[in-house]
């Protein structure tokens, strides 16, 4: 059974499981591809990384759909990157790549990574440079769906709790210096992830819950996830069991998808 919510500007959908909520997704997903492909003849998505998109990815990189999308009009960017080598396992790009994009007819311009490899201010220079090329110089990107976690402390991205990178408004990409999760990161800063056109929340886990219920329900600014409002995009929460349970918010029956109005 499916439990959804409307509240404010975001829609919420709490699943029986993991594997529903990113078969729902993965539903999303094409639906927009197919939309942006038809009105904007491109769709710009930005991937995320960490264990709860590994289950969509795999929906992804299988049939129908990977036979049945328009692959040659996608190009994949990410919300953020370790510093590591592509190969390295804890790499974002390493697991979409292995688990979706590799399975996918791609070209190589259409897969942006960020390469972290390199130094971090470097890779984070490159990355903006490569943000700009691609939408033609313009301030803010807009993507067209950007996907998102939210981690037991509140971040998202690598926008961690208290981290200064919060407050950055003159860069699309920032490097964050991370002592307490291990490697340093690369990471869209919230302008350009405010300015996407749609965004997806997918969350797994009875872990996460309680940072759940602070992001959703009291909206704590303290928690990164929290500041993730768009300025005229659709916020979109898909939650299994788990993660949802500590919700209380009365549910009623809405639609979920589709394009912003200026561009039906």
């Amino acid at each position: 059974m499916v439990r959804k919510i409307s509240k404010g500007k975001f829609k919420l959908q709490i699943f029986q499981d993991l594997d529903c909520a990113s078969s729902k997704a993965a539903d999303m997903f094409l639906n927009l591809s197919e939309q942006y492909i038809e009105h904007k003849r491109r769709f710009a998505v930005a991937l995320s990384g960490g264990s709860t998109p590994r289950r969509l990815y795999e929906i992804l990189g299988s049939q129908p759909f990977n036979d049945t999308d328009d692959w040659s009009n996608i190009h994949f960017f990410w919300a953020d990157e370790r510093c590591v080598p592509p190969e390295h396992e804890d790499s974002n790009y390493r697991l979409a790549f292995e688990t979706f994009l590799s399975k996918l007819p791609l070209h190589d311009r259409h897969i942006h990574r960020i390469k972290g490899e390199r130094e971090p201010d470097r890779a984070a220079e490159e990355y903006e440079n490569d943000l700009r090329s691609f939408f033609d110089d313009t301030f803010l990107p807009g993507f067209g769906l950007i996907f998102l976690g939210i981690g037991k402390d509140g971040h998202t991205a690598s926008l961690l709790p208290e981290s200064q990178v919060l407050k950055e408004k003159n860069h699309l990409v920032a490097y964050v210096k991370n002592k307490k999760k291990g490697y340093p990161r690369i990471t869209l800063t919230l302008p350009v992830i405010n300015n996407a056109e749609n965004i997806i929340f997918l969350v797994s886990g009875k872990g996460k819950a309680p940072a759940v219920k602070r992001v959703i329900e009291e909206r704590d600014p303290s928690l990164p996830a929290s500041l993730v409002d768009p300025v005229k995009g659709n916020l979109f929460f898909l939650l299994d069991k788990g993660a949802g349970y500590l919700l209380t918010e009365e549910c009623s029956e809405i639609p979920v998808g589709g394009l912003r109005k200026d561009l039906r």
